[in-house]
């Protein structure tokens, strides 16, 4: 789509500028016919008209460069090879992209299933469960991309987090995932594993939940405000204002643009938080509600907490107790003192996730070293 805008504007500019000379060459023609010389003075409208003319014409001009190194950009953002496979999902409307590491180990333990929260996975926690397979705490992993975040294609609108979730299902489906699963997720993140949790009941052994999102708090993510600057942010990023200097000045290559620090700045990713922001607190906020009550019950819960979050949000602290309730089985809550809502950004946050979901991959035999 944005070679079409691009070609477009090229097509306008080139248009512009050979109907104005056009123009010109036809106008300096006739006084020179009817009065011998061509007229330089103007009046006061084409002085007007000759600087709408020219501000229109540059306008154009910085629009089909920016389009043009945008789309040079995404040109050669898709040599970056990706891991994994996209699968078809939808009745063949987009693609998944589905990822997965490690070997199935002979005691059948669960693999487990990372969730990103606000950033893709592979910005999020793909090196904590790399740095986890190498530690012994797991065996495997695996996660996807939501639909238009890293690797995987924008969806069709509305899309509720149970409709991509269901895209998640099918995705692992088609690569023949079947768990057993342990889940874990981040921020916003834990809403879609929730979903999933509740769908697939007997393949959850355990789910680890890093400072969730509660769906009481879901109109955080339908704010007006907030709707209003992702349009705008949607609208220009085609223009790359942000990531074209990103990639001249600041360094940025094809993997910070595609699911890294500066993967945020592109028009998919708007799109897909976009989606996200029209249905939160209506379709969205339905699904896990609806989720809510059809929990496994004894399914292993952990919850870890942001110690910063918990002290600057009244309301978020309130909610993560309630979050402890979501099954009957709880193993363990642990707040982070000092701790980010990114809690794995510190050392001892990655340490206690690690260790929490040790336990809950290999059981409750696992010994808790405090």
């Amino acid at each position: 789509m944005a070679s079409y805008w691009c070609l477009g504007a090229l097509l306008m500019t080139i248009w512009a500028v050979v109907a104005d000379r056009t123009v010109q060459w036809g106008k300096m023609e006739e006084e020179e016919r009817l009065t011998g010389r061509a007229e330089t003075r103007r009046t006061v409208l084409e002085w007007v008209e000759v600087s709408f003319a020219s501000t229109a014409f540059l306008i154009l001009t910085i629009v089909s460069v920016l389009l043009t190194g945008t789309v040079l950009l995404r040109a050669f953002d898709a040599g970056l090879i990706y891991p994994g496979v996209k699968y078809y999902v939808d009745s063949n409307k987009y693609q998944i992209h589905v990822y997965c590491h490690g070997s199935k180990s002979r005691q059948r333990l669960p693999t487990v299933l990372f969730e990103g929260g606000y950033d893709p996975v592979e910005y999020e926690l793909w090196q904590f469960a790399k740095d986890a397979v190498a530690n012994g705490s797991i065996t495997r992993y695996c996660f996807a991309d939501r639909p238009g975040m890293a690797w995987s294609d924008a969806a069709p609108s509305p899309l509720s987090a149970g409709q991509a979730t269901e895209a998640l299902s099918e995705a692992l489906a088609h690569a023949g995932e079947t768990g057993p699963w342990v889940l874990v997720s981040t921020g916003v993140g834990s809403i879609y594993s929730r979903i999933f949790s509740s769908r697939h009941g007997e393949e959850i052994q355990g789910m680890l939940l890093v400072d969730p999102l509660h769906e009481d708090l879901l109109g955080r993510l339908a704010n007006p405000g907030r709707g209003f600057s992702l349009f705008v942010e949607g609208l220009l990023a085609p223009l790359g204002l942000t990531q074209i200097p990103g990639a001249l000045f600041r360094g940025r290559n094809k993997a910070d643009r595609v699911w890294g620090q500066s993967s945020y700045q592109s028009a998919k990713f708007l799109f897909a938080k976009f989606q996200e922001h029209l249905v939160a607190d209506s379709l969205t906020r339905r699904d896990i509600l609806a989720s809510r009550q059809i929990q496994y019950s004894d399914t292993p819960l952990a919850v870890i907490s942001s110690g910063d979050r918990m002290r600057d949000d009244r309301e978020w602290a309130d909610k993560q107790e309630d979050l402890t309730k979501i099954t009957r089985n709880l193993t363990q809550w642990d707040i982070v003192d000092g701790a980010p809502h990114e809690i794995w950004r510190t050392l001892e946050g990655r340490v206690m996730m690690e260790k929490r979901m040790r336990k809950l991959v290999h059981g409750f035999h696992v010994r808790d070293e405090e």
